[in-house]
């Protein structure tokens, strides 16, 4: 549906033109973007493919099917052909199980016609569309899909383009580097500048990422911040995968975007002329704020902290060379959290080996979250982020918020390999997968016993994924140091994963071992996957585990819970399996969200 100031204007049944698939309304393709002249609209769909007609009951070779079901297909629809009912098509992997050939389209509302645009190259699935400053051609992001396609999901590190399709001739071009991975272009108010965010290709699946500009008369590309090693006070590099949608101040010059920078994520305005970034939101209270839109220079955004549910607010952004001075005005505040205090914990590792590189030594934070109430010494939950390159920023969390309301503290770890720390400390994971990083969750966990009022006999984990993975080793090595375990979609066996995940990729880098599309396991390789996986040693564990897992996980398999459960059982360890039949890596979902945090406290409860 179309409205305007007078009401509804247009109102278009896009399943029945028949002309595509399922719309994608969500995820790393999808878009919806007007023309200039706001007469056409662009956005992304599920290619059209043939439907399944059932087999005819009598099984006669070249029988017709029902004369009457001729009558219910779908406009547009096409018949497989005998034999192709079953052929597979590949998708993109976790939470994109849908998205298998994405296609262009656009929406003419002046001649109320819909067409997909040709000319996108085989090879190629389009997405991020947006509009070129003339109408007359689109500008998107290609990934490439051959041979064949690894997980999109949270992967900025798969190569893909910055296209331009010429509507007239036909002709695609390719704007940004050849073997890069760029997404989000933004054009600029004026139409003269294309900005957009570009990584490399392979390597951790989430990294440090140059901000590009391209001058889009003469296509001249320049980088206008490159990827920071090192982090310093000023600017720990870029890190987000997506830039608001609406990013460009008015003068076509400045842009503004979110991104971690350690354990906060802060507005960065960027003076793409000058190359120089200014942090908008450094040192205030709330520690996580999002950009929402930058219209006429109207900044409007949320902030949060992790006693402090989101807030709306908006600013006018200052001139350029005055923006420090720029002035927050809430629209919907809302208040604090009583009963929740945070602080932000820096931890440095202890020099390792005889020649320390700058990564062996480079310090890490955790963010701590404590009862205001309550008597203390207070029980920690101890809670490694997955991913591994994601981070823990300080924003608000209501399920660790409603932990310290039952009476622990919270300890969210930010190790070695998260991001918002330089492009350094991310790779300095490589290779050291089950070592550096469970080293850096214990160092924390001591850290906070030390200096905090803390009961080092109530100590649980919590956590998913790569940081489930984390927590098991630790009960493997400490098997009395914890008391409890609750573990969301865990990784627990390495050389499983090779031929059940959707980055089997990962599996490789994480080892520091070369991966390529036509790579095969060799058994030394399996030997040392198997040597750093937590089920090797899963008969030193102790402390009862809580596994929650979604039955169609396509990045980790559940599996993969199962297997340990089994191990944990005959073993005669206290273990609970959760198995959440539509539940998904994240375990997403009003019902199952409600489910897995109420059991998982229940759990630290019961056994603290």
């Amino acid at each position: 549906q179309v409205w305007d100031s007078s009401g509804r204007s247009h109102s278009v049944d896009l399943t029945a033109l028949g002309k595509h698939g399922e719309v994608y309304t969500e995820g790393p393709f999808a878009c919806l973007a007007w023309s200039h002249s706001e007469t056409r609209l662009i956005y992304v769909a599920e290619k059209s493919w043939p439907k399944r007609q059932p087999s005819c009951p009598w099984d006669v070779p070249g029988a017709a099917g029902p004369a009457e079901e001729d009558e219910d297909e779908e406009v547009g629809a096409m018949a497989v052909l005998q034999g192709e009912q079953f052929v597979y098509h590949e998708d993109w992997g976790e939470a994109l199980s849908t998205h298998s050939m994405p296609v262009l389209c656009v929406l003419d509302l002046e001649s109320s016609s819909l067409s997909v645009l040709e000319g996108v190259p085989e090879h190629l699935s389009p997405g991020q569309a947006l509009w070129s400053p003339d109408d007359r051609g689109v500008v998107f992001v290609g990934w490439w899909h051959e041979p064949f396609r690894l997980g999109l999901s949270a992967c900025s590190n798969r190569r893909s383009g910055i296209f331009h399709l010429d509507l007239a001739s036909g002709c695609c071009e390719l704007l940004s580097a050849e073997n890069g991975a760029a997404c989000s272009p933004r054009l600029s108010p004026d139409g003269q500048r294309l900005l957009y965010l570009e990584g490399a290709v392979g390597g951790p699946h989430r990294q440090c990422l140059r901000l590009c500009l391209l001058t889009w008369q003469t296509r001249q590309r320049v980088t206008v911040l490159d990827v920071v090693q090192e982090p310093t006070d000023a600017f720990a590099g870029l890190y987000t995968e997506v830039l608001p949608p609406r990013c460009w101040a008015a003068d076509s010059r400045r842009a503004v975007l979110g991104t971690p920078q350690r354990s906060r994520t802060d507005l960065l305005l960027v003076d793409t002329e000058a190359a120089t970034v200014t942090n908008l939101t450094a040192g205030s209270p709330e520690g996580c704020w999002e950009l929402l839109t930058l219209q006429w220079d109207l900044l409007v955004a949320t902030c949060s902290a992790p006693h402090h549910p989101p807030s709306l607010v908006v600013a006018v952004l200052p001139p350029a060379g005055q923006e420090l001075s720029l002035h927050w005005v809430p629209v919907e505040d809302t208040p604090t959290v009583p009963g929740v205090t945070w602080k932000t914990l820096t931890v440095r590792p202890s020099c390792s080996g005889q020649s320390p590189v700058a990564q062996d030594t480079q310090d890490f934070e955790a963010l701590l979250l404590s009862p205001s109430d309550g008597t203390a010494p207070y029980p920690l939950v101890v809670c490694p982020h997955g991913g591994p390159h994601a981070v823990f920023d300080a924003r608000w969390r209501p399920s660790m918020a409603t932990l310290c309301r039952l009476g622990f503290a919270v300890l969210l770890v930010n190790y070695r390999g998260s991001l918002g720390f330089g492009q350094a400390s991310i790779r300095s994971l490589l290779s050291r997968v089950g070592e550096q990083d469970v080293a850096d969750t214990q160092l924390a966990v001591e850290q906070a016993l030390r200096s905090e009022p803390l009961d080092p006999q109530r100590l649980a984990l919590l956590a998913g994924s790569h940081g489930a993975f984390i927590a098991l080793h630790l009960l493997t090595r400490e098997p009395q140091r914890y008391q409890a375990c609750a573990l969301r979609s865990p990784v627990s066996n390495l050389p499983a994963l090779l031929g059940t995940s959707d980055i089997p990729d990962w599996r490789y880098t994480s080892l520091g071992l070369p991966y390529s599309f036509e790579r095969v396991p060799r058994a030394e390789e399996v030997a040392t996957m198997l040597l750093r996986s937590p089920i090797a040693q899963a008969a030193q564990v102790q402390t009862p585990v809580l596994l929650c897992v979604g039955a169609r996980d396509r990045r980790v398999s559940p599996t993969q819970a199962l297997e340990l459960y089994r191990v944990l059982r005959a073993r005669g360890v206290p273990a609970r399996l959760l198995w959440y039949p539509e539940g998904g890596h994240a375990l997403t979902g009003v019902e199952t969200e409600a489910d897995v945090f109420k059991n998982c406290a229940h759990w630290l409860l019961q056994h603290l």
